[in-house]
C-alpha cells in the first residue's frame, strides 16, 4: 500500500491508502475528521464537499492519490473555534435542522465567497445547486450566505 502526504488544514499528514480510496474515507476514518460526512457516495448530495486547492469539491468522489497533490481543507479548517463568518451567519439564521448536510453547504458557501465576495442570490443558487438539503432549509442558508457576506465572509 503506498503512502501519500496529504496536505489537510494546514498540516501534512502521512497516510498509507490505496490509490483509489476515496479522500472522504481517508479524512474520517484515518485523520479522525469526522465534520466531513457521507451522504450518496456518488458526488451527487454534497455533503462530503471540502476544499481542494480552493475549490469546492466532493471528497467521496476525489481519490487520495489525487489529493495528494493539493492542498485540503475540511470544515474544521475554516476555523478552530467556529467563528467563521459563515459558521456564525449559520447559527444567527437558525440554518441547521438535522444539521448533516451543514458542512457541505458551508464549504460550498465558503468557496463561493472567496471567489465572489457578494455574490447573488442566482450567485449563490448556482454554487450551491449540488448541495441536498433533507429539511428544506434554502432560503434560510441563502439568508446566511448574505449575512457572512456582509461580515467580510472570511475569517
Amino acid at each position: 500500500m503506498p503512502t501519500y502526504s496529504l496536505t489537510v488544514n494546514n498540516r501534512t499528514y502521512p497516510v498509507d491508502a490505496d490509490a483509489d480510496t476515496p479522500l472522504l474515507w481517508v479524512l474520517r476514518d484515518e485523520l479522525e475528521l469526522k465534520g466531513t460526512k457521507f451522504g450518496c457516495g456518488k458526488s451527487q448530495c454534497g455533503a462530503c464537499t471540502v476544499h481542494f486547492n480552493g475549490n469546492a469539491v466532493r471528497s467521496c468522489g476525489l481519490p487520495v492519490s489525487a489529493a495528494a497533490k493539493g492542498k485540503i481543507t475540511t470544515i474544521e479548517g475554516l476555523s478552530d473555534t467556529g467563528s467563521h463568518p459563515l459558521q456564525e451567519a449559520w447559527m444567527e439564521m437558525d440554518v441547521p435542522q438535522c444539521g448533516y448536510c451543514q458542512a457541505g453547504q458551508i464549504m460550498s458557501a465558503a468557496a463561493l465567497l472567496a471567489r465572489k465576495p457578494k455574490p447573488t442570490d442566482a450567485d449563490i443558487d448556482a454554487a450551491l445547486s449540488g448541495n441536498i438539503c433533507r429539511c428544506g432549509t434554502y432560503g434560510r442558508i441563502r439568508s446566511a450566505i448574505h449575512r457572512a457576506a456582509e461580515k467580510g465572509g472570511k475569517s
